[in-house]
């Protein structure tokens, strides 16, 4: 009876073991390839998923995007040139079949075609445009790898150069060339920069070359202003000066003439009045002299005049002096005569 209960008890395990490994879970990032009898059957996806232990097995592929670091290697250059470079890989799978059958060790298949066309691109390139073309190069890998896996069920999603590395003596021309470059920039940009000053200096003098130029022409236009106010000023006086003493000359020729006119003038009198306007008239500051045009009259006043002093003629009957002619105006030098 004991006997029994353990083969009984046996029994139980080896069942409960043998349905427990029919039972499969695929995780959320997987999906799980099931065989029966060695043959394809199913591409399941996440969960629970039961099998028949023994006759079906359950292998599980991971769908996450995957990476590959590409081991470094020594690539020639077009220029003969040779560098060390290493990539690395960025892929994810997109058909869990294909990927398992299509290929046996695709982690290493992937990785010598990725190095053999490293050599590919990068022996088309001279060193220069392989340093400043990496964008370049890693579109052309990953283009051909993309390519070449797609039969795999893997999608490359991008490829990116690590590093790229010149031997040392091509490493320190470079060092040479770029400071050699940098000194170059330097003397041009301080070139220009004294250029610029210069230039800037010139303009700076130009200006005021100019200003004080254009000073000193206002400044005399404003002396030669005030100069002609000035004159003009001065003028106005003398002319208003001029204007008033030959009024008050002429006025008081009025006064003397309208004085001997009420007196009652002899031709006597009138004769020696005209004699003194004459003293008045020309005593300098007149512009303008006027003279008797009938000179004989004049004179012959003028000894009528003389003999009445003398006391010659006492019994004759005086002689009427002649009324003083018209008179023409004489101007002085410098001015025309008026009428």
């Amino acid at each position: 009876m004991p006997i029994a209960v353990a083969v009984l008890a046996v029994i139980a395990v080896v069942l409960f073991a043998f349905a427990a490994s029919g039972i499969k879970i695929v995780r959320p990032f997987q999906k799980g390839i099931i065989e029966q009898l060695g043959r394809y059957k199913a591409t399941t996806e996440p969960g629970l998923k039961l099998i028949i232990p023994v006759i079906q097995s359950l292998v599980r592929v991971d769908m996450r995007e995957q990476v590959i670091d590409v081991p470094p290697q020594e690539v020639i250059t077009k220029d003969n040139v040779t560098v060390t470079v290493d990539a690395v890989i960025y892929y994810e799978p997109t058909d869990a079949q294909r990927l398992i059958y299509n290929v046996a060790n695709f982690m290493m298949a992937v990785t010598k075609l990725a190095q053999t066309n490293l050599r590919n691109v990068i022996g088309d390139m001279s060193l220069d445009n392989a340093l400043t073309s990496r964008d370049n190069v890693n579109v052309a890998l990953r283009e051909v790898l993309d390519d070449a896996t797609d039969k795999w069920g893997v999608k490359v999603v991008r490829v990116e150069i690590q590093r790229i590395d010149p031997p040392n003596d091509v490493m320190n021309a470079m060092h040479e060339q770029m400071k050699a470059e940098r000194n170059r920039r330097a003397v041009v940009l301080e070139a220009d920069g004294t250029r610029e000053a210069a230039i800037t200096r010139a303009e700076g003098d130009k200006q005021s070359v100019i200003l004080a130029a254009e000073a000193v022409r206002q400044q005399a236009i404003l002396e030669a202003e005030g100069e002609a106010d000035a004159i003009r000023a001065v003028a106005d006086a003398e002319r208003y000066r001029e204007l008033t003493v030959a009024e008050g000359e002429a006025e008081a020729v009025r006064s003397v003439y309208r004085a001997i006119h009420d007196g009652g003038p002899t031709p006597d009198l009138l004769a020696i009045k005209y004699l003194e306007a004459l003293g008045t008239i020309a005593d300098g500051r007149a512009t303008k002299i006027f003279l008797p045009t009938d000179l004989g009259a004049t004179l012959g006043s003028i000894g009528a005049i003389a003999e009445l002093f003398n006391g010659e003629g006492e019994d004759a009957t005086p002689v009427a002096a002649p009324a003083p002619a018209a008179q023409a105006p004489v101007s002085t030098p410098g001015e025309e005569p008026t009428d």
